[in-house]
C-alpha cells in the first residue's frame, strides 16, 4: 500500500511541479540571453537600467508574496495555480511588444506578480502531500527544474539567436516561452488535484492511507485550514526563524547578479554571445545534478541537511574569489572559477526543506513560507545592483560582495545547527525521550516513532489516530516533535 500511494504521488504530482518550475526558470532567465541578443540595444537602455530590470520582477514578487500564501491555503490550490500560470504566460509574451524602459519594467514587474505564487505553492502542495523523509529529495526533483529550464533556455536562445529578421531573435524567445507557458496552464488545471480528498488517481483506501502518512511521519493536513493568528505570532517569536531568513537573504545577494549577467560575465572571459549561451548548459546540468543529490541526501540522513548548505557553498566563496583576483589568471581559469558557483543554487532548497520539515501549523508554515520569499526578493533586487556598468567587465565590487555574502552563509547555517541541536535535546529532556525529526510528533495514544523506523506503512497500521490527531497544530505545541538539522 504504502509503495502503490507514494508511487501514484510521484508519478502524477512531480512531473507537474517540475514541468512548471522549470518554465518559471526560463521566463525569468531569458533576459540574459536576450540582454546579449539585442534588448539592451532594441530597448535603448543605459547605464543601470538593465539592473532594474532585474529587481523590477522582485518588487512585483515581493508586493505579492503574504497575499498569495493567504490565497493559496484558503482557494483551491492547482485550480488558483492553473490560472496564475494563464496571467503568467500572457506576460511573458507581452515582454517581445516591448519598444523602450518603461515596457520592459511594467512587464517584468506583472511577470514578478505572476510568479510569486509558484514556489509557496508548490512547498504547500509538497509539505500536504509526502512525510518529512520524503519533503527534501521530491523538493530537490522539482526545483531541480530551475537548472533543467536554464539548459532549456541556452538551448532555446542558440537556435533562435540564428534566426535573422526584422523580429529579432530575443522578441521570438518570449514569443516561444510566453505561449508555451500559457498553454502549459491546461495540464496543471486537468491533472493536479486541489487536495488529497480530490485525488482522482487514488482510490477512497488509498486517499485515507495519503492522509494517514501524513498526519503520523509529515507535518500534518493542510486541508480545510483556517488562518490562525496565533501562529503568525508564534512564527514572528521562533528563534529558528531569524537564523533561517538570513541564511535566505545572503544567500540569494549572490543569485540576484548571477542570474541576469551570467551571459554577459561568461562573453568578458573572451567568449561570442552563441558560446557565451552554449557554455551555460554545462553549468545548468551541473546545478541539476547536486540540487537533486543534496535533495537525496538530505532526505536520508536527517542530520545532514545544514552540513549539505555548507558543502554546497564553500566553492562559490572560492570560485567568487578568483574571478574577483581575474586580472591574474588565465581566462580557461576563469571559466572554472565560474563554474564554481554552479552549486550555489543549492542552498535555496536545502533552506527552503528546512522550513518544510520544521514548522508545523498551516499558517506558522505559509508565513514562514512568505517571509523566506520576501528575503528572496529582497536578495535577488540587490544583487544585480552590485553589478556596476563603469565596473564592466570586471565587476570587481559584485564578486568581492557574493564571496562575503556566501562566507557569512556558512556562519549563520553553523549557528543555526547548534541551535537545533540544543532544541531537541532540551525538549527530549523536558518530555523524557528522545523522539524523531522523521515523525509527525505524539499520535494516537501518545505513541512516538523511534528515530530508526521508516516504515510508514507499519506505523499507520500500528497507530489509531484520533480525531485531534488531523488538527492544526504548530511544532512548538506537538509532543515528540523534533528538529532535521
Amino acid at each position: 500500500m504504502a509503495k502503490r500511494v507514494l508511487r501514484k504521488i510521484d508519478r502524477t504530482i512531480i512531473p507537474l511541479l517540475f514541468v512548471t518550475y522549470m518554465f518559471n526558470f526560463m521566463d525569468k532567465v531569458i533576459l540574459s540571453s536576450a540582454a546579449v541578443f539585442g534588448l539592451r540595444d532594441d530597448n535603448n537602455l543605459q547605464g543601470q537600467q538593465y539592473s532594474w530590470l532585474g529587481s523590477a520582477f522582485y518588487f512585483g514578487y515581493l508586493i505579492w508574496e503574504y497575499p498569495t500564501t493567504i490565497l493559496i491555503a484558503r482557494l483551491p490550490t492547482a485550480k488558483y495555480l492553473a490560472g496564475n500560470t494563464v496571467f503568467w504566460g500572457v506576460a511573458v509574451a507581452m515582454t517581445a511588444a516591448c519598444t523602450n524602459f518603461a515596457g520592459l519594467v511594467t512587464v517584468r514587474f506583472m511577470l514578478g506578480v505572476a510568479e510569486a505564487t509558484i514556489t509557496p505553492a508548490f512547498m504547500f502542495l509538497t509539505s500536504t502531500w509526502y512525510t518529512r523523509d520524503e519533503m527534501p529529495f521530491r523538493l530537490g526533483i522539482w526545483f531541480a527544474g530551475n537548472s533543467v529550464g536554464g539548459l532549456l533556455s541556452s538551448l532555446l536562445a542558440y537556435g533562435v539567436g540564428h534566426i535573422d529578421d526584422h523580429v529579432g531573435p530575443w522578441r521570438w524567445m518570449y514569443i516561444i516561452l510566453g505561449v508555451g507557458t500559457f498553454l502549459w496552464s491546461i495540464p496543471i488545471f486537468i491533472w493536479l488535484p486541489d487536495s488529497i480528498t480530490k485525488a482522482r488517481f487514488l482510490n477512497e483506501e488509498e486517499r485515507q492511507f495519503a492522509a494517514d502518512r501524513v498526519v503520523v511521519a509529515g507535518t500534518g493536513i493542510t486541508e480545510n485550514s483556517k488562518w490562525k493568528l496565533e501562529q503568525v505570532k508564534e512564527c514572528f517569536m521562533d528563534p529558528k526563524t531569524y537564523l533561517i531568513l538570513s541564511i535566505e537573504l545572503l544567500s540569494q545577494i549572490p543569485n540576484g547578479g548571477s542570474q541576469s549577467f551570467s551571459n554577459i560575465v561568461v562573453k568578458s572571459f573572451g567568449f561570442t554571445s552563441l558560446q557565451s549561451t552554449l557554455i551555460n548548459i554545462p553549468y545548468s546540468i551541473l546545478t541539476a545534478s547536486i540540487i537533486a543529490g543534496t535533495g537525496w541526501l538530505a532526505g536520508r540522513f536527517r542530520k545532514a541537511n545544514t552540513l549539505l548548505i555548507i558543502a554546497v557553498v564553500l566553492p562559490c566563496v572560492t570560485g567568487a574569489a578568483m574571478i574577483y583576483n581575474r586580472d591574474h589568471i588565465s581566462h580557461g581559469v576563469q571559466l572554472f572559477a565560474y563554474f564554481l558557483l554552479a552549486p550555489g543554487p543549492a542552498a535555496m532548497p536545502l533552506n527552503m526543506s528546512l522550513v518544510q520539515a520544521n514548522y508545523r501549523g498551516v499558517t506558522k508554515k505559509m508565513t514562514m513560507t512568505a517571509m523566506i520569499f520576501i528575503m528572496y526578493c529582497t536578495g535577488n533586487i540587490a544583487g544585480p545592483h552590485l553589478f556596476r556598468q563603469y565596473e564592466a567587465p570586471t565587476y570587481q565590487t559584485a564578486f568581492q560582495t557574493i564571496m562575503i555574502c556566501y562566507a557569512l552563509v556558512i556562519v549563520m547555517v553553523l549557528m543555526l545547527r547548534g541551535y537545533l541541536i540544543w532544541l531537541n535535546k532540551k525538549r527530549a529532556a523536558v518530555e523524557g525521550f528522545v523522539g524523531s525529526a522523521g515523525a509527525a510528533g505524539a499520535v494516537g495514544d501518545g505513541k512516538v516513532i523511534g528515530e530508526d523506523v521508516r516504515n510508514v506503512q507499519q506505523v499507520v497500521e500500528e497507530v489509531q489516530l484520533r480525531p485531534e490527531d488531523y488538527e492544526d497544530v504548530t511544532d512548538w505545541k506537538t509532543v515528540g516533535f523534533r528538529y532535521r538539522y
